[in-house]
């Protein structure tokens, strides 16, 4: 069973915190969000910076996106050790490309025809 944060299911703003989960985990909730809010904020710390960016390129890549980018550092302060330690953020703006709503109709419309394929090559 996969996990997936219920900030990606509700939310128009999503912090990635799992390392354990491929980008393409979020690929699909996050397109829903952009369908339905127009722009989506999604935000990571430390080494989940990773998965968002490549998150972020993926979609822009295949022309769903538009990205508006701002990284900062954030204290934080860790509780064993009661120290004060830096850890980069970043936040990312994805909103809807031009072309979302057509590529977003075609990929329904393949859908099916992929389906009917399947099961054709599997008789």
């Amino acid at each position: 069973m996969t996990f997936v944060p219920m900030s990606l299911l509700y939310y128009s703003n999503v912090s990635i915190k799992h390392l354990t989960l491929q980008s393409y985990f979020y690929q699909a909730p996050l397109l829903r969000r952009i369908q339905q809010h127009n722009e989506i904020e999604l935000s990571a710390l430390g080494m989940a910076i990773t998965i968002v960016v490549t998150i972020v390129e993926i979609l822009k890549n295949n022309g769903l996106a538009t990205e508006e980018i701002s990284t900062s550092t954030v204290g934080m302060k860790y509780e064993n050790k009661g120290r004060l330690v830096q850890k980069a953020k970043i936040e990312i703006v994805l909103g809807k490309s031009e072309k979302f709503d057509y590529l977003m109709t075609a990929v329904a419309a393949a859908a099916p025809e992929q389906a009917n394929d399947e099961k054709v090559d599997q008789q």
